[in-house]
């Protein structure tokens, strides 16, 4: 599989000691660093793909790691000496001391990481674990798989397949394969990406649109901006959207003459039936009953 990965990468204080040393696999690349940051150095990473990173030295007391508001210091927390970010989650790093650090970037399809636990897992558990974020700070025998893995991609040896083995080794030495549903995190969708958002839904004429368009509004994978989104909203996407184009018919029910059809074509219900069913079970009440009583009132 030809595969050339794609990050969002912004960094400020942070350089590269040297060249880095790289080798492109069947389906994911590995990259070598050698690197300082200093004090008050930052990072944003975002990649389409999922990526791990294992450090070849402690840096937990040097740099810190969030995945929502960077501008929020207790959204932080030590770096890892092992990570696994799936695709489409943010990651920003600060920096409170010098530091000079090694490590090991692996950027892998996901189709390729479904080659490596399908078979043994299953696709339903596979897809789990590719949702789930990892870090560990005991990364032993990870740090050996990764430093078998930096010979190969500094000075190959091997048929790829060698290199390729200890990728998948450290996948799933490193995943959290355990077939149960994700685990609730304490990440949040922010204040400025709600707003994005609330701004990009109203912008819609029908005021519609899919998860996916949702996730690619706030720059996330739409299988982590639906975690997220629901532990910010306590709402899943689609519920949020229902119930802002029931307000909106509300609205619409009491300030204008507007009738039942109208607004159900205006917000994108297929047609008054279709409003009047999704009306009541959110409202308690069809729209016109609605309307009544607070003409009424």
């Amino acid at each position: 599989m030809t595969y050339l990965h794609s990050m969002t990468c912004f960094t400020d204080g942070i350089r590269a000691i040297g060249p880095a040393r790289w080798r492109g696999l069947d389906g994911l690349i590995s990259v070598f660093w050698d690197a300082e940051g200093h004090a008050g150095a930052t990072g944003y990473y975002l990649s389409p793909d999922p990526r791990i990173v294992i450090f070849f030295n402690d840096v937990s007391s040097h740099i810190r790691m969030t995945n929502r508001d960077s501008s929020v210091a207790e959204h932080y927390r030590p770096m890892k000496r092992a990570i696994y970010v799936p695709a489409g989650v943010p990651l920003w790093t600060s920096f409170t001391s010098f530091h000079r650090f090694s490590h090991l970037d692996i950027h892998l399809h996901k189709d390729r990481m479904l080659k490596y636990l399908s078979p043994s897992v299953g696709t339903s558990v596979a897809l789990t674990a590719l949702r789930r974020p990892v870090e560990i700070q005991d990364a032993g025998a990870i740090e050996a798989l990764a430093s078998l893995l930096v010979d190969e991609v500094s000075t190959p040896s091997k048929h790829a397949i060698y290199a390729e083995s200890l990728v998948g080794s450290i996948v799933t030495g490193l995943l959290d394969i355990g077939g149960e549903p994700i685990e609730q995190t304490n990440a949040r969708l922010t204040q400025a990406q709600m707003n994005k958002l609330i701004a990009v839904v109203n912008a819609r004429a029908d005021y519609r649109m899919t998860v996916g368009e949702m996730a690619e509004t706030v720059g996330l994978s739409e299988s982590w901006f639906a975690n997220v989104f629901k532990q910010t909203t306590g709402k899943t996407p689609l519920q949020w959207q229902l119930g802002k184009r029931i307000s909106l018919a509300q609205s619409m029910l009491t300030e204008s003459d507007l009738s039942v059809a109208a607004i159900a074509a205006q917000l994108g219900f297929s047609d008054q039936a279709h409003l009047t069913k999704t009306f009541r079970q959110v409202a308690g009440e069809t729209p016109a009953a609605w309307r009544r009583m607070r003409q009424v009132e």
